[in-house]
């Protein structure tokens, strides 16, 4: 299907709608309604083209152009393609944020709005246009990746501006970056990754020999943790345990599966199994496990992401259920979706999701996953 230029809100239900019926499995729909799907991403298309700046931005005070690039791709993989006013100026907006040293940022974060902007670039990459931008970006990205020696725990990983501690989220948002700038799966950047995201599973061993892997409850097992330095700090309660492990989060070990999947990992592989063993004790959409309802949003695109490497639908937890995941996903965020079709954290804790544009562009994201391939 060709890609939607200014696309009306009417025709982008008639364009999303057209799809063929869902398949059905045991007399469920494995997949949401067409017509219902299309609704909802209009009504979310609507919002954002009130809510974008004269400069073709959006937010761009809370993360710089990262906003702007989430949108984007939310956009684009919802059919909503570069020549549509929206995404093109949004997409000028982004050219203008690119550095001389190949990263897309303005002042901060330049790990996380320069991963960001790759996947929203490589989605509108149509003829090579921005060839050479991905290829600078992925340079750059690999410039900034912890160059530590190989048994220092910082080895492999990515942190929001390349000095600081590395942690898993932005680690996970390079790798798949830096697959999208055209590396391969075999580069020696994406192998080092990896090694920092088996520092952040809780799966002792060969892959993970530190001291709070080894503390590990048979809860945890299997799952992500935000940060393997997390367990320096006795008094972060949040992510330690009293056994003095480190807690599995629910975005994190969707992040890491999905991460070790783009990278060419075997799903008979330990860790893919260890970490798909964890959810499927923990299978939800009710929360960010682990941390409630912050970053919930952030939690559902991680989650759509996995669930489609993953590639089964149902998806049987551990009790023996079968979920249809792309249904299920659908309805948590249609039942979220403001009346002016935006989305918004409504937590204590948000991560800057109480702003509708990040959380919209990341129900986009999640929702462009739930469509039948």
């Amino acid at each position: 299907m060709p890609r939607l230029g200014s696309a009306t809100a009417g025709a982008l239900i008639f364009v999303l709608a057209a799809a063929r019926p869902s398949v059905i499995f045991g007399g469920e729909a494995l997949q949401p309604d067409p017509k219902e799907l299309a609704a909802v991403v209009a009504k979310g298309v609507g919002y954002l083209r009130n809510a974008q700046g004269s400069d073709g931005s959006f937010s761009p005070k809370v993360a710089g152009p990262g906003i702007t690039a989430l949108v984007v791709a939310g956009l684009a993989r919802n059919r909503v393609g570069g020549d549509d006013p929206m995404v093109a100026k949004a997409l000028k907006y982004l050219e203008s944020q690119v550095q001389k040293d190949g990263g897309i940022y303005n002042k901060f974060l330049a790990n996380y709005t320069t991963s960001v902007a790759v996947m929203a670039f490589r989605e509108v990459n149509q003829g090579g246009k921005y060839d050479a931008i991905l290829k600078n970006a992925g340079e750059f990205l690999k410039r900034i990746q912890h160059e530590a020696e190989r048994d220092d725990l910082a080895y492999g990983g990515f942190s929001y501006d390349g000095k600081k501690r590395p942690d898993l989220s932005n680690s996970v948002f390079s790798v798949e970056a830096l697959l999208a700038a055209g590396l391969s799966k075999d580069d020696p950047a994406i192998k080092k990754a990896l090694t920092f995201l088996g520092r952040c599973q809780n799966l002792p061993g060969e892959t993970n020999d530190q001291p709070f892997a080894k503390k590990t409850t048979k809860d945890d097992r299997g799952g992500f943790v935000y940060s393997p330095f997390r367990a320096l700090d006795k008094d972060d309660k949040l992510h330690t345990t009293p056994e003095g492990g480190l807690r599995s989060m629910g975005a994190m070990t969707y992040g890491g599966l999905k991460s070790f999947l783009y990278a060419g990992v075997s799903r008979d592989d330990p860790r893919v199994q260890a970490a798909i063993d964890w959810i499927r004790r923990h299978y939800t959409l009710e929360e960010n496990i682990g941390m409630g309802k912050a970053g919930l949003f952030y939690y559902y695109h991680t989650f759509a992401k996995a669930m489609d490497a993953w590639g089964e639908n149902p998806f049987v937890d551990a009790s023996g259920k079968k979920h249809a995941w792309p249904v299920e996903l659908f309805d948590a965020l249609r039942s979220r979706q403001a009346a002016n079709g935006s989305w918004r954290n409504h937590g204590e804790r948000t991560f800057a999701e109480d702003n509708p544009d990040l959380c919209t562009a990341f129900a986009l994201l999640s929702l462009s996953y739930c469509k039948e391939k």
